[in-house]
């Protein structure tokens, strides 16, 4: 457990430690003097990062960030969603709980209700059950203070804060709840109202940090997202 523990506290880290690290580079790159595909680049990388941010603080809300610790795995887990819009950690935590209570019903707050099931309409839907105009505010404030106070072009800002943000949530609902939680044409067939995608390893991993291996973080939800796919193997064996 103790090297578990540690391991998992590394990885959290290390994601957090990797988007604060090419934040900071991007923002203060000079985009006339950097070629295209390396801005394209940058782009991706930091929108991966960004999904890194949120499945950070998803483990952290099951406790296998720091088993050992729950104190510190829960303020690693506050910090990530911190950076990550400015979302509640305890807000997301309660949310979450009902989400594994009731999956897939009217009390499942990421589930659609039952009109807006095509993917625009649930994923606003979606959204909406996290709008807050606090977060709002804040998140407009940070933004004046990195334009207006420390010399950020409103660019650079674009390109790699706000919309890779944004384009992270689109990734996080779509591998993760909508292509997961949709109701078959035959129905659900498990409690968890979950399926999992098919995506090889690797894949996986780049759609959105193996959160598409949904029915097996259902059925074990207490195991961190870089051991799902050993789980998978194990039930497909």
């Amino acid at each position: 457990m103790d090297e578990e523990s540690i391991k998992g506290l590394a990885i959290a880290l290390t994601i957090i430690s990797l988007w604060a690290m090419s934040l900071i580079f991007l923002l203060n790159l000079d985009l006339d003097q950097i070629p295209i595909i390396w801005l394209g680049v940058g782009f991706v990388l930091q929108t991966f990062l960004y999904t890194g941010l949120f499945i950070t603080a998803h483990d952290a809300m099951h406790g296998v960030v720091y088993p050992k610790n729950p104190r510190i795995n829960n303020f690693v887990g506050t910090v990530a969603l911190l950076v990550y819009g400015l979302f509640s950690y305890k807000e997301l935590l309660r949310k979450h709980h009902l989400h594994h209570r009731f999956p897939s019903s009217e009390k499942d707050p990421d589930f659609h209700d039952l009109k807006h099931k095509d993917f625009f309409s649930w994923y606003l839907y979606f959204m909406k059950n996290y709008w807050s105009w606090t977060r709002l505010m804040g998140l407009g404030l940070i933004f004046i203070i990195l334009h207006f106070a420390l010399q950020i072009p409103i660019a650079n800002m674009a390109l790699f804060w706000i919309i890779p943000s944004i384009l992270s949530s689109v990734q996080l609902f779509y591998f993760g709840t909508f292509l997961t939680h949709q109701e078959p044409k035959g129905g659900y067939t498990n409690p968890h109202r979950a399926e999992s995608t098919s995506f090889p390893v690797l894949w996986s991993f780049i759609t959105c940090y193996h959160f598409g291996y949904h029915e097996e973080h259902h059925l074990y939800p207490n195991v961190p997202w870089w051991k799902l796919p050993e789980v998978r193997k194990q039930n497909n064996c």
